[in-house]
């Protein structure tokens, strides 16, 4: 999973996704795909791919919540792969060539 797999699915499924990068800064990702740093002021001394291979958790929240939506919720690596269509954290195949 890379950040492209979580634009689409922000933009496909009208949601933010939210997490936190090892600085302690807080990335969110909106519903049109762009990633944002709201406290950031000034160049990033990051790269924002490599800090999302250390996301082990990830916040997933409806950007208009709706009377009877569902409320934000929590949802590790694997579980935000699998929704955004990708293979899990563990990128390996099972089969032998």
């Amino acid at each position: 999973m890379n950040l492209a797999d979580l634009r689409r699915l922000t933009i496909k499924t009208n949601v933010r996704i939210r997490f936190a990068l090892s600085n302690g800064m807080e990335c969110v990702l909106n519903e049109h795909g762009v990633a944002q740093v709201p406290q950031l002021h000034a160049i990033p001394e990051f790269n924002l791919e490599d800090e999302l291979t250390r996301v082990a958790t990830f916040t997933l929240e409806p950007v208009a919540p709706e009377k009877g939506k569902p409320r934000p919720r929590v949802l590790t690596r694997d579980e935000l792969s699998a929704l955004a269509g990708g293979k899990p954290s563990e990128q390996h195949d099972d089969h032998e060539d």
